[in-house]
């Protein structure tokens, strides 16, 4: 069985189209309820088996219940996705707190909490998978990110040290770190007070691609993949070249603000 969070749109309900189409049982959780509930019918129309749960998982309370409420429904959980995330693009001193501290709970703490959950289960039953999906942006710095991109370093830290406390275990854990893929996520953060577009629309990837590479990690279980794969050197270009984005950074920062700016005002 596996729980799929952020499953309304996009990357999480991919994933759990594709896992249901390999036979696995899925548990959708996100926010809408309509959306979730058509994403389970769609399951559940083509002849798997999937459950919706509408939660807001900033909250501790209500993510206790989603645990409860899917262990009751469909038992023990076997592969869990945390996928749930929100993002902002522009200065960081124009994001404010209140957001900050969504976005904190949603991309980060909320995928710690399920992990944390879920481990000792997965332990005691030597088997278990648990996908993280990540960004780029956790090991690339970037300006227009900075509350994003740190909940997402946070998720690299975090997957690659339990990779690893993990080692022998039976249970398998990994991160996904994607570029940027095509989804309502540039329009959401866009809508935010002070927020853009995030930049990039043009070399997004599907968010199905995203779905068949945490497939392609359950079946080969490994500590990090990249979407698409030539983002393995970010890191060393930050090594690198970091230097060079100090000082144009915030000048194309400016200028991509202004120009959606203008746009919207347009």
């Amino acid at each position: 069985m596996a729980l799929v969070t952020g499953a309304s749109s996009g990357i999480g309900a991919a994933t759990a189209r594709l896992l249901a189409s390999h036979g696995l049982k899925v548990a959708i959780v996100a926010r809408r309820g309509d959306r979730l509930e058509s994403v389970a019918d769609e399951i559940t129309a083509a002849g798997g088996q999937a459950i919706s749960i509408v939660a807001d998982l900033t909250r501790e309370d209500e993510r206790l219940k989603v645990a409860e409420a899917v262990t009751l429904q469909l038992g023990p959980v076997d592969v869990l996705v945390n996928n749930a995330g929100i993002a902002w693009y522009g200065f960081g001193e124009e994001m404010s707190w209140q957001l900050a501290w969504q976005m904190i709970q949603l991309n980060l703490a909320a995928a710690a909490h399920f992990t944390l959950q879920y481990l000792p289960q997965m332990k005691a039953r030597r088997t278990g998978h648990i996908i993280n999906i990540g960004s780029i942006a956790g090991s690339f710095p970037s300006q227009g990110v900075a509350v994003y991109g740190a909940t997402k370093a946070f998720i690299d830290n975090f997957s690659t040290a339990l990779h690893r406390e993990l080692r022998g275990t039976g249970v398998r854990l990994g991160v996904i770190r994607s570029g940027y893929v095509n989804t309502e996520m540039s329009a959401t953060a866009a809508a935010q007070p002070n927020g853009g577009p995030i930049p990039a629309e043009r070399f997004g990837v599907p968010p199905e691609r995203v779905a068949e590479r945490v497939w392609d990690m359950l079946k080969r279980p490994r500590r990090v993949t990249y979407i698409p794969r030539l983002l393995r050197v970010a890191p060393w270009v930050e090594l690198s070249f970091g230097w060079l984005i100090d000082l144009f950074g915030p000048v194309l920062l400016r200028r991509r603000l202004a120009a959606s700016r203008l746009h919207v005002r347009d």
